[in-house]
This record gives C-alpha cells, structure tokens and sequence, in this order.
C-alpha cells in the first residue's frame, strides 16, 4: 500500500515537472512581450504594449508577415489539392502499392528540415527554378504535404465503409455517396490536417532560410537575422501572436469538430 502510494506521488511529480519543463519558458516568453524595459528580464518592471507597436512600426516585420501568410496559404491549398485525394485512395486500399507511396509521401515527417531546405535548394536551382517565391512555396507544400496526407487518411480508416455500402445500395451514385456521406464523415480530418499545415509552413526556418532573398524573406528568417544584431522584447512580442494564432486555430477547430474525431495517423 505504501509503495503505490509512494509510486504515485513520484508519478504525479514527474508529470508536474514534465508539463513546468514545457510551460514556464513559453509563459516566460509571454510576459516578457508586455514589458516596458528595452530588454527581457523576469519578473518585467511594469506592463506595456510598446513591442507589439514596434511590430508596426519595423518594415521588415510587416513585408515578412505578408510573404510567410502567402507562403503559408499557398503550401496549404497546394497540399490540399495534392493529399486530400491521395489520402482518400491510399486510406481504402491494402495493396503493397499503396502501402508503398503512403510511406513515400509522409516521408519528410522523418527526414531533418535541414537536409530537406540543402536539396530543395539544389535540386530546384538545378532545374532552373533557382531562389524565388516558386521555389519556396514548392518546398513548403513538400513539408505541408504529410500532414494533410496523414490527418484525412486517419480521419477516412476510422470511419470505415458500412455507410458507403449502405448509401450505394439504396441507390446513391458514386457523386452522392461521397458529398452526403464521405465527405461529412471525413470533414473533421479535412479541417485539422489544413490547419498543421499552415502553421507548419508560418513557423518555419529551416527550409525558409536557404530560399532567403529580399522578396522571400519570411518571419521567422526575420526574426532569426533580427535577433543576431539586436535582441529586443519585440522578438517575444511576435513569439506571443504566433502562439495566439496556433491557440485559436486548434480551439477553433475542436469547437466545430471536436479533437476526440480526430486520430493522427503515427
């Protein structure tokens, strides 16, 4: 009795700290935004907006906001157009083929950023195609692409196709069944894999930094030169309105569909 007592109470400490580890710096990094010093310190002197008027204020910001926002959109619907249909004719096939192309396309989920930005780089230069908005937004749909692919293949095995069966016997065509039937089922998926993929695409440096010029600059390529020069509290000002953003897209999405309908394929 006293060594599951004992085995408990160390367990609930592991998770309290586990979930401190990952919590404390973001809190810290959002209370640093609202600080009135010209620098991040803990606990802040006094409250103010003054960093989030400086994302205002500082032209780099604004133009790199606009690029990754069109960047971001653009991988989305890219990845949409790509993995919402492969998804739906992988999901429902047990051939090695598809099985095969499955493990092809989500592929980037297990290779670094890094390496993927090198030989997109290399390999989009080699064709012609070279540093440019293009080239970037055709490496951000490579690494959006999973996670549309991944979310509506999930979202289309859990439902299985008893419905489906059951719509073409009372004599629904193939359209029908897939608008009235398919299509509601698997909507949950339809909606959360565009949503990881937008953030995937806003947040991220690695590949963005090796298609930097002066038209393709996104944020966090911004944020990255902006911090080796000077380090402000504007940086953390800018950290708190992508954490607000990625927070009201995921309650958005668990408010309409619910995070319970939505299994992540491994």
């Amino acid at each position: 009795m006293v060594q599951a007592r004992l085995g408990r109470f160390l367990l609930g400490g592991f998770v309290v700290l586990f979930f401190a580890f990952l919590i404390l710096p973001i809190a810290v990094v959002v209370v640093g935004s609202f600080t009135q010093a010209s620098f991040i310190t803990f606990p802040i002197p006094g409250w103010s907006l003054r960093w989030f008027q400086r994302i205002l204020d500082y032209p780099p910001y604004l133009a790199a906001i606009r690029v990754s926002l069109a960047v971001a959109v653009g991988a989305t619907l890219l990845s949409c157009l790509v993995g919402i249909p492969a998804a739906l004719a992988l999901a429902r096939s047990s051939s090695a083929l598809a099985g095969a192309t499955m493990v092809y396309l989500l592929s980037p989920l297990s290779m670094p950023m890094i390496r993927i930005g090198f030989s997109a780089l290399f390999f989009l230069s080699r064709i012609g195609v070279g540093v440019s908005f293009t080239a970037l937004l055709i490496a951000h749909t490579v690494v959006c692409l999973p996670d549309v692919l991944r979310t509506v293949a999930a979202t289309c095995r859990g439902t299985g196709r008893s419905l489906e069966e059951a719509a073409a016997l009372l004599g629904a065509n193939p359209f029908q069944v897939f608008w009235h039937v398919v299509l509601p089922l698997i909507r949950p998926g339809i909606a959360a894999g565009p949503l990881f993929s937008f953030l995937v695409s806003f947040d991220n440096l690695p590949i963005s930094y090796f298609f930097g010029s002066p038209e393709t600059l996104t944020l966090p390529v911004v944020m990255l030169s902006y911090m080796e020069h000077q380090f402000d509290p504007s940086i953390a000002a800018l950290s708190t309105l992508q954490l607000v953003l990625a927070v009201v897209g995921l309650l958005t999405v668990d408010r309409l569909y619910g995070t319970d309908r939505m299994t992540v394929a491994a």
